[in-house]
C-alpha cells in the first residue's frame, strides 16, 4: 500500500491484523519472527500465542476499547499479550514491570485499566499497588504462582483456536504512549492504529528500507515507543525478525547478544552508545553484521557519533520522534548523515520552525519544532487543555526547539523548559554538552540550569568522568571557555557516579536541579 493511500484506510483496519495476520496470508507463516534466550518463534507461533492471550482477556472479562495494562519483560509474552489485546478491540497500555507500587497505583486510576497483564516474578509489587490504588483491576498473571489471580496458563489451555480480529477502525484507539518528558509527570498520549501504518510505511520501509532479511536488536524495551516500532512492527511488517531479551541492557550483554544473533539493525540510544564505545574491549568487537545503527530519545553529540564510526565502523542514524507522533519523522539517513543533526524530514511528513507566534523563523534561526503528518495523536488523555495547546490543526507543536539550515538538515537545541537565559542571552545545554563530551575525561554530562542567591540563572554542568581525573572542575571550566563564549561556561562541574534517569531511561533533569548544590 502506497504512503498517498493511508488517507484512504478500509473502516475496518486492526494492526493486529496488518502487522501479523497479513504475513500468514503472504505465506509466511514458518519464517522467524522473534528470537530469545530459549529459541525462536515463528510468525504462525506468534498468532497462536496472540490467540492465547485474547482468549484469556476475554476470559478475565475485558471488553472492546477497554485498556489493558501490559506489564511484562521483554520476550514472547509480551509481543502474544499486545497483538492478543489488539485482535480482541481492546487498547494496549505499555508499563515498565519495574515501576514503584506507588506509580503503578495511580496507573490503574489514571487509565480505568479492564486488566492488567504482569509477570508473576513481580506479582508482590502489583498486589501491593492494587491495595493503594482506588480502582482495582483484574490481574491476568503470567509465568509463576497466580494466588488469587487468574492465570495466563490456567485460562489459556486446552486446543488452539483461532480467534476472529475485532473490526476496528483506522482512527480507533490502539496503544497508549506516555510523553517522554525530562521533567513533570508523564501524560498518556492516545495512538491510532492508522498512526502505527503510517509511520512504519514512512519511516521503517521508505527511508530505511528495512526487508525480510533484517534482524533487529533493540537497547529500549517494548515497553518504550522507539522500541515497540524498530524491534517489533517495523521487521514485523516485512517478515523479518526481532531479537528480544528480558535483562537490563550493558555493554557486555550487548556485545552478546550481537555475537549470537548477528543482527543487520540495532537500535541504540546515546547512553548505550556511550558505553559501548568505553568498553575496555571495544576495539575488538564485530560489528560487521550491522547495516546501521539508529538513535533516538536524546540528542546525540557529533563528538559521540565520530567516535562511534571510529569505534565500529558502523552508520549510525540519529533522529527524533515523540509519542505524540509515535515515533521518528526527522532522521538522518544512509549515506546522508550530517554529524550533529537530526537528518531532515521523513518523507511523509511536514516540518517548519516558528517562532512564539507561529510565524516561521529564517534558516539558521531558532524556533519551536511544528510537524505535520498521518501519525498525530488523538491527544492526551484526560487533559483538554493541553490537548489544544499541542495540538493545532494538522500540526503538533512541542516543546523542542530546533533550527534548521538551507538543506533541510535540522539541529536540536533542546527543549522549551530547559533552555536558559543567561545574562539576558539564551543559552542551549546542548552546546555545552557537546563542548565538555569533547574533553577527554569526560563520559557523560548533562547541564541544568540553577538559581543563585540572587535569583540569577547559571548553567551547572553534572558529569560522570573517565577515571580518576583530578582537578576536573576547574580544568573543564577552562576548557569551555576555550571554545564558548564566555557566558556559555558551566559555573559549577559536579561529578556524579551516574546520572538520574526518567521512566524511559532519559536523564532526568528535574532530578539533576534537586541534587545542585545551592551556593551558586
Amino acid at each position: 500500500m502506497s504512503m498517498a493511500s493511508w488517507m484512504d484506510l478500509p473502516d475496518r483496519f486492526n494492526i493486529a491484523d496488518h502487522f501479523l495476520g497479513e504475513r500468514l496470508r503472504e505465506g509466511r507463516g514458518e519464517r522467524v519472527a522473534l528470537r530469545h534466550a530459549d529459541g525462536t518463534l515463528t510468525y504462525a507461533e506468534v498468532q497462536a500465542l496472540a490467540d492465547r492471550f485474547g482468549r484469556a482477556l476475554l476470559g478475565v472479562g475485558v471488553r472492546p476499547e477497554e485498556r489493558v495494562l501490559i506489564a511484562l519483560p521483554d520476550g514472547p509474552e509480551f509481543v502474544g499479550a499486545l497483538f492478543g489485546t489488539l485482535r480482541i478491540g481492546a487498547v494496549v497500555v505499555m508499563v515498565n514491570p519495574g515501576r514503584s507500587p506507588q506509580d503503578l497505583a495511580a496507573l490503574f486510576d489514571y487509565s480505568r485499566a479492564g486488566c492488567v497483564v504482569v509477570d508473576g516474578a513481580v506479582l508482590g509489587s502489583f498486589e501491593a499497588a492494587l491495595a493503594a490504588a482506588e480502582r482495582h483491576p483484574p490481574l491476568l498473571v503470567v509465568g509463576g504462582e497466580a494466588g488469587d489471580h487468574a492465570s495466563f496458563e490456567t485460562l489459556s489451555a486446552g486446543p488452539d483456536e483461532s480467534l476472529e480480529t475485532a473490526a476496528t477502525h483506522p482512527d480507533d484507539p490502539a496503544i497508549w504512549l506516555f510523553s517522554g518528558g525530562t521533567t513533570g509527570r508523564p501524560k498518556a498520549v492516545v495512538q491510532t492504529h492508522r498512526s502505527f501504518a503510517n509511520t512504519t510505511e514512512c519511516y521503517a520501509k521508505q527511508a530505511l528500507g528495512y526487508t525480510e532479511d533484517d534482524v533487529t536488536l533493540s537497547i529500549p524495551k517494548l515497553y518504550f515507543g522507539y522500541a515497540t516500532g524498530s524491534n517489533l512492527l517495523f521487521p514485523f511488517s516485512v517478515g523479518g525478525s526481532a531479537v528480544l531479551f528480558a535483562e537490563h541492557p550493558t555493554a557486555d550483554l550487548l556485545f552478546e547478544q550481537i555475537r549470537r544473533h548477528r543482527p543487520t539493525i540495532l537500535i541504540n540510544v546515546p547512553t548505550m552508545i556511550n558505553q559501548m564505545i568505553n568498553h575496555p574491549a571495544a576495539g575488538e568487537q564485530d560489528l560487521s553484521s550491522l547495516r546501521f545503527a539508529t538513535s533516538a530519545g536524546e540528542a546525540l553529540p557529533a563528538p559521540l557519533y565520530r567516535r562511534w564510526r571510529e569505534t565500529f565502523d558502523v552508520e549510525l542514524l540519529d533522529g527524533l520522534g515523540t509519542a505524540e507522533m509515535w515515533h521518528v519523522f526527522v532522521s538522518n539517513l544512509p549515506g546522508e548523515v550530517k554529524p550533529g543533526t537530526l537528518g531532515r524530514a521523513v518523507p511523509g511528513f511536514d516540518l517548519k520552525v516558528c517562532d512564539d507566534d507561529g510565524a516561521e523563523v529564517a534558516d539558521g534561526e531558532v524556533g519551536r519544532l511544528w510537524v505535520r503528518g498521518d501519525s498525530r495523536a488523538l491527544g492526551y488523555w484526560q487533559s483538554a487543555a493541553k490537548t489544544a495547546a499541542a495540538f493545532r490543526g494538522e500540526w503538533f507543536v512541542g516543546g523542542d526547539l530546533v533550527s534548521r539550515d538551507a538543506e533541510g538538515y535540522v539541529t536540536y537545541c533542546g527543549r522549551s523548559d530547559d533552555v536558559l537565559k543567561v545574562g539576558g542571552k539564551w543559552l542551549a545545554p546542548q552546546d555545552v554538552e557537546s563542548c565538555l563530551m569533547r574533553h577527554p575525561a569526560v563520559a557523560e554530562c548533562a547541564v541544568v540550569g540553577v538559581e543563585n542567591a540572587a535569583g540569577l540563572t547559571k548553567p551547572y554542568a553534572f558529569v560522570v568522568a573517565r577515571g580518576e581525573a583530578a582537578d576536573l572542575e576547574e580544568e573543564l571550566k577552562r576548557h569551555a571557555l576555550e571554545e564558548l563564549e564566555a557566558y556559555k561556561h558551566p559555573r559549577r562541574v559536579i561529578r556524579v557516579e551516574a546520572m538520574p534517569r526518567t521512566h524511559l531511561g532519559k536523564i532526568d533533569r528535574g532530578r539533576l536541579k534537586e541534587m545542585a548544590p545551592g551556593d551558586g
